[in-house]
């Protein structure tokens, strides 16, 4: 797992799985993106406004159940 933050953009971000994917997104709110690979895998979580967002706890509650871990 890799984070990543751009203080210029304000922006967080999550990689759950290395290496390039070719993703789908799912917006679950304005400021909070998933990002998904192939078979629905869940490879990255985007945070924009992230100072705002986590300073405050307002990320939306989400339980990720059997996620494969992926080989370092």
């Amino acid at each position: 797992m890799q984070i990543t933050y751009d203080d210029q953009a304000d922006a967080l971000y999550i990689r759950l799985v290395e290496g390039q994917q070719q993703v789908r997104n799912v917006c679950l709110t304005e400021e909070v993106t998933l990002d998904f690979g192939p078979e629905d895998q869940l490879v990255g979580i985007e945070i924009v406004d992230a100072k705002r967002v986590l300073g405050q706890g307002q990320l939306p509650h989400v339980v990720v159940d059997h996620l494969p871990v992926a080989a370092a």
